[in-house]
């Protein structure tokens, strides 16, 4: 699995707009091959993080070039973010617990 972490800073006049890209965006890589899923959260100094998931390496690298990803990601650096950092990192080991017990033993 390969994590995306997206840690911006939203410009306060670019909320509106930032929010309709952001819905179509979203809606879109939900649809990219090899996604599992994103989760963003707002820290209360403003700093946001948001987490992708994706199954490996090559689902990642067509979802960077996707032509509408590519156009909100100049729209982000252009517009919406006064602070933007993108770390992609692999997963090394990956463990739950469901209930008290271990995501093996939860089938």
């Amino acid at each position: 699995m390969i994590i995306g972490i997206l840690r911006t800073r939203l410009r306060p006049e670019a909320q509106a707009e930032y929010q309709a890209w952001a819905a179509r965006i979203s809606a879109l890589a939900r649809q990219a091959p090899g996604y599992i899923s994103h989760k963003a959260y707002t820290a209360e100094d403003g700093e946001r993080l948001t987490l992708v998931e994706f199954a490996d390496q090559a689902g990642l690298a067509a979802w960077a070039r996707d032509p509408d990803h590519v156009a909100a990601k100049k729209m982000g650096r252009e517009r919406f973010f006064s602070e933007l950092r993108v770390q992609v990192c692999a997963v090394e080991r990956d463990s739950a617990d469901r209930g008290g017990a271990p995501a093996s033993a939860a089938r």
